[in-house]
């Protein structure tokens, strides 16, 4: 069981809802990941207006914890207002804080995203901040407070895969709160790496939605993310510059 905050969850899948061809492609890619939280940009949300379009629509909500992420802020302001009509419209009080500070490279604003998350920490959300892989700094957003850290295992949507092993499995060593990983997977075999580097879950969007076959990507994603933990709990052999047999010398008949 994966604990963040107060919630328990049995899947280590987190999924994102946008960029999928259609409602129905959504649904049933979400319906195979077996997620159990989903995650959604409250900016392309009409959530106090019933008659839009709303890209959750065909998902039996009741069945999933929701995620909103406040994707669009600039500044640690931007990023607490958007958490709090979030909130205000009964979604969820569990936010994935997103502040981007680079329009080009989207990636996170260490500064502003400290900001945002301690806000939110002290009143009283359950907050979920992205980051870079910047070992100290999620150190620094755990010591403020932060339930999971979610650093980036390359840029947001680029399906580059995992480019710093070696912080990430630093960041899972040092830090105690669940660390997600989160942006830039673009395969399985990215996200068995995530969790055989000790990862608590991975979150991805592009990597499924944009699959050539969307939902036999979800599917493979939740089949990743269960060998790599169960790869991780069996721990792997020492990695030998030479060869090892594989059957014992010891008894064989000359």
């Amino acid at each position: 069981m994966l604990t963040i905050g107060n919630k328990t969850f049995n899947s280590r899948l987190f999924l994102g809802t946008g960029k999928y061809p259609d409602f129905d492609t959504q649904k049933q890619a979400v319906d195979v990941s077996e997620a159990d939280i989903l995650t959604f940009s409250v900016r392309r949300m009409n959530i106090f207006e019933p008659s839009q379009p709303n890209f959750l629509e065909k998902l039996d909500v009741e069945k999933y914890s929701l995620l909103p992420n406040t994707a669009g802020a600039k500044t640690a302001e931007e990023a607490v207002r958007t958490a709090k009509l979030a909130n205000a419209s009964g979604l969820c009080d569990m936010i994935k804080v997103e502040v981007i500070g680079d329009d080009k490279t989207l990636l996170p604003d260490p500064t502003e995203t400290l900001k945002a998350t301690e806000e939110l920490v002290q009143e009283g959300y359950t907050v979920l901040p992205y980051t870079s892989d910047d070992v100290v700094l999620a150190q620094r957003l755990e010591e403020i407070g932060a339930h999971a850290v979610m650093p980036g295992a390359s840029p947001i949507g680029s399906g580059q895969g995992i480019l710093n092993e070696l912080n990430l499995s630093l960041i899972t060593e040092l830090l105690t709160v669940p660390v997600i990983v989160d942006a830039g997977i673009g395969s399985p075999k990215d996200v068995v790496t995530a969790m055989e580097l000790g990862a608590d879950g991975v979150l991805l969007n592009s990597a499924v939605a944009k699959a050539s076959k969307p939902v036999k990507m979800a599917e493979a994603m939740k089949l990743a993310v269960q060998a790599g933990q169960l790869g991780y709990e069996a721990g792997r052999i020492p990695k030998k510059r030479y060869a090892a047999a594989s059957s014992p010398a010891e008894g064989m008949s000359v």
